[in-house]
């Protein structure tokens, strides 16, 4: 088992007392899966996905990792963890400004002390259909062109797996539709496994498996309600 949630809970605080955002999950997936979480805003969606890559921690439950409790490591061996195993993509690319194309792509891999991150960066950026715009900064591309390196970036070091968060949300139907196809080659070709959070009805449709989260609680859906 590549991902395991055990009655995993969320509360915080706000002004009007505690706040349950997730309910007791239990949820598991296998390497390779391509899964989807859907629901409507507010749902926790996005809350579990931090949960479990590891960005945010629980309240209670755990979050395993190839059988490794997240809860048990401090934020020093969580943060190795994503580095050798987690990709991410975001609704809102978070490329750096201050950076091309190329280094984008080239980040994570160099702060992983990989070696030959160049090369893989530029062979991931000709993957994506960018390998003339390697040079140009995030504010140079389009919308679409930013969230294809954000692509890139996110499979450079090959991780096992891949947390996509609304990764069409910000694009146009058409571009939305590129971006998707991109996103499940890759995985392919790759052997990742994909956890993506999303409205897109027509990406949730071609994973494997499509979870429901609704009021902080999570249901696995038929293939027709996403």
């Amino acid at each position: 088992m590549l991902i395991q949630a055990q009655q995993l809970e969320k509360t915080v605080d706000t002004s009007e007392g505690p706040l349950q955002i997730l309910q007791p999950i239990n949820v598991s997936i296998n390497a390779g899966d391509t899964v989807a979480i859907v629901g409507a805003s507010g749902s926790g969606k996005s809350t579990l996905l931090s949960l479990l890559a590891g960005l945010d921690l629980a309240s209670s439950g755990e979050v395993l990792i190839e059988n490794e409790k997240l809860s048990e490591l401090d934020e020093e061996q969580r943060a190795k963890v994503r580095a050798d195993k987690v990709g991410f993509i975001f609704q809102s690319f978070l490329l750096v400004p201050s950076l091309s194309a190329l280094e984008n792509v080239m980040l994570p891999a160099e702060l992983a002390g990989h070696k030959g991150a160049e090369k893989e960066a530029r062979e991931l950026l000709a993957k994506v259909g960018l390998e003339d715009r390697w040079h140009h900064y995030p504010n140079q591309l389009s919308g679409g062109e930013q969230q294809r390196v954000a692509i890139a970036r996110a499979f450079v070091g090959q991780p096992k797996i891949l947390f996509a968060d609304e990764p069409t949300g910000n694009l146009d139907a058409k571009t939305g539709g590129k971006v998707e196809e991109l996103l499940f080659d890759l995985n392919k070709d790759y052997g990742t496994t994909l956890v993506v959070v999303t409205h897109d009805q027509r990406l949730a449709a071609r994973c494997q498996r499509v979870l429901q989260m609704e009021a902080g609680q999570l249901s696995e859906a038929d293939q027709d309600v996403a």
